[in-house]
This record gives C-alpha cells, structure tokens and sequence, in this order.
C-alpha cells in the first residue's frame, strides 16, 4: 500500500511527475467533456485523475501514524484540486460562451449535491479502501474512480467561477468535499478492520505519530459536509413538493380556458408558468388567487402567456 499510494524513496520524482502529468491532462479532459456536454469523454477523465491516490495516502498515513507522508499527501491533494479548478477556469476563458447549469447538463448534474450523494461516496470510497487492502480486487479501482468522480466537479467549479455563477460553483465544490469526506471516513474504518496500523506497528522502524487528531480531524470534516448537504436535500425536496403543488393548480386554471401548462420550472425561487393557448388569455389574476386558496400565497410566480394562432388550411383536393 505504501508503494501505491504514498510519494516517497527513489521512485518519488517519478510517480510525482506522473501525478502531475495525468492529472492536469484529467483535468483538461474533464472540462472539454463538460463543455462538449460529453458524459463519454467526462467518464474518460475520470479513469485517468490520479487524484485518488493522495487522499488514500492521507488514509494510510494517518493509519500507520506517518506524519511526513501525511503533510505530503494533503499539500498534493489541495494543490492537484486547485490545479484542476485553474485549468477549468482557462477553458471558460478561451470560449465565447458562459459554460452553467443551464448550457450543460454535465453541470446540472454537479452543482445540486444531496445527501444520496453522501452516501454513494461513502459507499464508494468503501470499495476503494477495501481494495487496497485485498489485493484479489484491486482490478475494481478503475469502476471507484468513475463512481466516486473527484475531477469532473472541480473542472465545473472552474468554468462556472469564469462564467460568473459563484454559487453553482461552491456547489460542485461541496461535491467535491463531499467525495473526499467519504474517502477519508470510510477509509480510516476499512484499515481499521483490516488491522493495517498493527502491521505498520510490527514492520516500523522509529515510533509513529499519534493519530487521535488527525481521525477526529476527518470525523469534523465529514459532519461539516453534511450539514450543508442536508440543508441542500431539504430545499430540493421542497422545491419539488412546491412544484408540484404549482403544475397541479396551474393545470386546473389554465383547462378552464382551453390552454395548457408547457412547463413549470424553479429559477432563483421564482417558479416561472408557461402557458400556451388559444386568443383571449385566461386571466392571471385568477391564478393568483386560486394559488392562495391551495396555500401557495407565499409562492412567488412568473406567468409566461404565449397564445396560439390557428388556421386550418384546406387542400384542394
């Protein structure tokens, strides 16, 4: 496990120039996928990150109690992840474009994280620990490196941060932390399991370091993520509920004039109705009112009416 995952002997300059080379090449990848809005080519990137391999050597190193190597994985860990958000910042650059939610759904799908993301990470980073410690399943890694997707959120934390959407930004970012939470947690646990530390005890050469802080270190880091997630899932799921709520009492009003709702959808905590229909329009007023009486009167509603001209053009024949 040394070998695999810590930066260290003779071979040091070497597995850090690949490290560096892959990664930046990953992050690269990653925000072409994302602005080509290429799930394929955002999957490839995902196999190529080496990124996994410092934060489980932040795993292993707090296990064994190995403080140098420790100070040595985290500084790779954050520079690599900072490396990847500047190169996704200069791929927004170069475009003519704004690159958010709204262009690419490889960023909707980022800047959103819920607490069923937790926990697939947490599971995730489960089957990464556990194949380092069993050698008969290390061929799983690459399936770990697509599921637990370190790269491609900080690729999108780059491009949004150029296009000016801060806050899709520190979304991907807390999906990226919350990656890293689960790797770190569910790590300290398998090597936990698998007796790794005593190992290290009987082959160490000078006494390891205390690893008390550096666990509860990680157990914090893990509950500060998932408080905001927690609070992320609360506000989808109400969004939804809300959203429900509206579709159903905007159906109703606009079937009483022969129209028909082609959309609801929540922007910025407006939830903006589209209508479509024949000339005269049903009166908005109407659907205010009917959205106080089902005890929506604190919902904020844009209507976007959009009437329709039929002609029935007969053939000659």
């Amino acid at each position: 496990m040394r070998e695999r995952l810590l930066f260290e002997g003779a071979e040091r300059s070497r597995k850090l120039s690949a490290y560096w080379t892959l990664l930046l090449l990953a992050g690269a990848i990653a925000s072409a996928g994302v602005v080509a809005d290429s799930t394929a080519t955002v999957i490839g990137a995902m196999i190529v990150a080496p990124l996994m391999t410092p934060i489980l050597g932040i795993v292993l190193s707090v296990t064994v109690g190995d403080g140098r190597n420790l100070a040595r994985c985290i500084a790779l860990a954050v520079t690599g992840a900072a490396s990847v958000i500047l190169v996704g910042y200069l791929f927004g650059l170069l475009l003519e474009f704004p690159v958010t939610a709204a262009t690419s759904s490889e960023v909707a799908g980022r800047v959103n994280p819920r607490m069923i993301d937790l926990i697939a990470a947490i599971a995730t980073g489960a089957v990464g620990a556990f194949a380092l410690v069993r050698s008969d399943v290390s061929d799983t890694l690459p399936g770990v490196a697509i599921a637990i997707s370190l790269v491609p959120p900080l690729a999108v934390v780059g491009l949004t941060l150029e296009a000016g959407a801060g806050d899709q930004s520190l979304g991907a970012l807390l999906l990226f932390l919350t990656n890293v939470g689960a790797i770190l947690l569910t790590g300290i646990v398998v090597m936990g399991l698998y007796r790794v530390r005593a190992a290290a005890l009987e082959a160490a050469v000078e006494p390891p370091m205390g690893r008390r802080a550096a666990i509860t270190m990680i157990v914090l880091f893990a509950v500060a993520v998932a408080v905001p997630l927690a609070a992320s899932t609360a506000r989808i799921v109400n969004e939804r509920l809300t959203s429900a709520s509206v579709t159903e009492v905007a159906d109703d009003w606009a079937d009483g004039a022969g129209w028909e709702v082609a959309s609801v959808v929540s922007r910025q905590g407006m939830f903006v109705v589209r209508a479509l229909g024949p000339e005269p329009a049903p009166d908005p007023d109407e659907l205010r009112a009917e959205l106080d009486a089902a005890g929506l009167s604190d919902v904020d509603v844009e209507l976007q009416l959009v009437p329709e001209t039929r002609v029935d053009l007969e053939g000659s024949g």
